[in-house]
Order: C-alpha cells, then structure tokens, then sequence
C-alpha cells in the first residue's frame, strides 16, 4: 500500500509473529529497523529485494534460521544489525558484495564456522565487527590485522583457539577489543594503539605476567579486564597514566600482592572493582569507596582490618575468605559477601561476644 516509503523504524513496541514476506515490495526502503521486538521465524529472502537498504536493524528479536544469501543484493548497505537472535549456520560468504558496510553486528546468535575470508573486502572501512557470543571456532584469521578503520572489536565468548595474529599490531585505531572467554594462547601481540577505550582479555590461556605497557599509558580507558590472564605484579607499582576515567577494572584469578589502596584513592568514576583470588593484602578500612562504586569483590585474598560503613552504598558485594575482623556495620547483604573471615561477628554472621 506504500510502496514509496523509505523509513521504517518501528523499535521496541513488543512486536511478534513473523516478517511479511511482502517487505520486499517496499523498494524505496532506505532504513528499516526492526529492532528490540519479539518477532519469531526466519528472515524472509524478500529483503534482498530492498536494494536502497542503507540500515537494516533486526537485533534484539526472537528470530531463528540462517542469514539468507539475498542479502548480497544489499550494495548500498552500510549498518547490518542483527544481535541477540537465535540465528544460527555459518556467517555467510558474501561479504565482496557489500562494499559500503561500516557496522557488523551478530553477537548472542548460534553461529558457527569461522569468520568468512570476503569480510576482507570491507577492511579499509568497516569500523564495527560484532560476533561474540556464538559458537564460532579455529583460529583467528590472520586477515583481521588488515582492518585498520576498525574501532570495535569483539570476538568473546567463542571457541576461538591458537595465538592473536601478530598482524593485530596493525589496528591502530582500536578502541575497543573484546577476545575474553576463549581458548586463547600465549604470546600476545604489542598493539600500537593511541588510547584503549575497553579492553577484556579474560578467561583465555594467557600469562602476560605484567599488564601491557600500551594499557598502561592510554589516556582515555574506561574498563579493563585481565582476569585469569597470569598478571603476577605488586599492584602499588602499576601506575597507569590517567586512572580518572576507569569505570570497571577486572583483575581478578591472577597472582597480584600489594594494595589497590592507592590506585583506588586516585579513581573518582569508578562502578566496579574485582579482584578475586589473588593475594592482596592491606586494610580494607584505608580503601577510598567513592560514590560511584556499585560493586565490589576482594574475596579470596588477604584483606584485614575492619569493614567499613561506607559498603552500604553498594549494590554488589563479596569479601569472603579473607582476615577480615570485627563487628560488621548494618548491612543488607547476606552472610555469604562476609564468609570466611574468622574474626567477623554481627549480623547476618554470628552475634559478636559481649565483652
């Protein structure tokens, strides 16, 4: 009935059934979105037919199948979303067809396979590559080192296996690199990049014993994430050059000793801070808990001293296991957040002795 529209966004409006087939006969379609609904079944062939397609937005829906081979007809498209789907099939290999692509996101589907070896013809502009969360596995391809206008990288929570491609060296124009909860291997490549934004290494195979100097020296990042990545330092020498901007640090499963106190006194934006299972040891009560801070996890270390008041702005809270000592400040967390500790009393634990 309006086959001249040329936008259709119709986003979060709790949408289901499946997509008409007939959305291939709204040939002026510029941008179509789709996005955050719960629309179920396949992704009609028909969208091939929208060959003025510049956005397609289908993320956040309930959609299943394959990615249908007509998308190689989209030429003019620069934005494909189609995150947190039940997709599922390999990626497609029809990626020299769509030379004007800038943002690739498939993240939380059930993809397989590997990345396609025609992505490379988006190399001097793709910006975005978004494929966590799938079941996608082998090595990373080498050809990734080739995608220098690439600002998001995110490969977590695959089958990824073997070693970062040396070319990785070439990305300088990252800001943000996800490789976390995959089966990754030593050595890791020097990055030269201008300033990190985000980083997560997490849960890989990794022993960078130190935290990279190419970390260390970004002016700009907000969150990083080393946890299990073998970091074996006294974390009162780590000194970052901005610690302003630090939203989460994650450091957690490494063999860390020393004090966060002082790292943690310099950070004023800071939500979370975890660093479970290492061997911290210093006195909880001298540690800065600004304003910001929502969660916080120092269990299985060495921590002493007294728990401060100040935890009661918290959200999240786990100190279990460490040397922790006398009568807890009125909180709202369970028993488990203080488990371990000894010389802890007061409730939710054991009522302290009456002297």
């Amino acid at each position: 009935s309006f086959p001249n529209i040329q936008i259709v966004y119709l986003e979060n409006n709790k949408l289901s059934g499946q997509i008409p087939p007939k959305i291939g006969n709204l040939t002026q379609l510029f941008a179509l979105s789709f996005l955050g609904n719960k629309l179920t079944g396949p992704i009609p062939s028909s969208i091939g037919q929208l060959t003025q397609l510049s956005q397609l937005k289908l993320g956040d829906n309930l959609l299943t199948g394959t990615i249908p081979n007509t998308f190689n007809k989209l030429k003019s498209l620069s934005y494909l979303s189609l995150e947190k789907n039940q997709l599922s099939g390999s990626i497609p290999n029809f990626f020299n067809s769509l030379s004007n692509l800038r943002i690739l996101t498939l993240s939380h589907n059930k993809f397989t396979g590997n990345i396609p070896s025609s992505i490379t013809a988006l190399a001097p502009i793709l910006r975005f590559l978004e494929v966590g969360h799938n079941y996608l596995s082998g090595k990373i391809p080498d050809f990734l080192g080739k995608f220098r206008a690439l600002d998001t990288l995110d490969l977590s929570y695959n089958r990824f296996s073997g070693t970062v491609p040396k070319t990785f060296a070439n990305l300088t124009k990252i800001f943000n690199l996800d490789l976390s909860h995959n089966l990754l291997v030593d050595p890791f490549p020097t990055l030269f990049v201008k300033g990190i934004e985000s980083l997560d290494l997490s849960y890989n195979n990794f022993h960078l014993n130190t935290i990279p100097s190419w970390v260390t020296s970004s002016p700009i990042i907000y969150s990083l994430k080393l946890a299990k990545c073998g970091i074996k330092i006294k974390l009162d020498d780590w000194n970052p050059k901005t610690t302003y901007f630090y939203d989460y640090i994650d450091l957690s499963d490494n063999e860390i000793t020393g004090s966060p106190i002082e790292l943690l006194n310099k950070t004023d934006l800071l939500i979370g801070f975890y660093a479970a299972g290492n061997k911290l040891k210093f006195d909880l009560e001298k540690m800065k808990i600004v304003k910001t801070l929502k969660e916080l996890d120092l269990s299985r270390n060495m921590v002493y001293g007294k728990v401060p008041k100040e935890i009661s702005g918290l959200n999240k809270l786990n100190l279990s296991s460490n040397h922790l000592s006398g009568q807890l400040p009125p909180t709202k967390f369970k028993a488990n957040s203080f488990a371990g500790n000894k010389g802890l009393c007061g409730s939710p634990l054991t009522p302290c002795k009456k002297a």
